[in-house]
């Protein structure tokens, strides 16, 4: 009988992704807005606002509330954070085609209930 050797090292750029590209559980739900300039992010981790590149990440426990409507004109989601020492972020995406913004309120509602249940 032969001794089991250990594997053999893995080499640089293998194995699983680092844990901030790791993807979340999959009974988690996500929610992603995104258009040619912002994006709005909710997950597992909680809210992330990308607007014309300058990236601002909320973890939940940061959160105090997080809103959403539609723009005045209504062609456009409009996302805010409320941080927990009040101060106010906001993130506006205009979804291509129009349609989808019906989609993004259903599917932000839900996410949004998973992480932040009332009461």
């Amino acid at each position: 009988m032969t001794e089991q050797q250990p594997p053999p090292p893995v080499p640089p750029g293998f194995g699983p992704p680092p844990p901030q590209y790791a993807p979340s559980a999959p009974d988690a739900p996500d929610f992603l807005a995104v258009d040619k300039h912002s994006s709005v992010v909710v997950d597992a981790s909680g809210v992330a606002f990308d607007m014309y590149d300058i990236v601002v990440d909320f973890a939940w426990h940061e959160i105090r509330s997080v809103h959403y409507k539609a723009s005045p004109n209504g062609r456009a989601l409009m996302v805010a954070v409320i941080h927990i020492d009040g101060r106010v972020y906001e993130c506006v995406v205009i979804p291509k085609p129009r349609d989808l913004l019906r989609s993004w309120f259903a599917q932000l509602a839900w996410v949004l209930n998973y992480y932040r249940p009332a009461g």
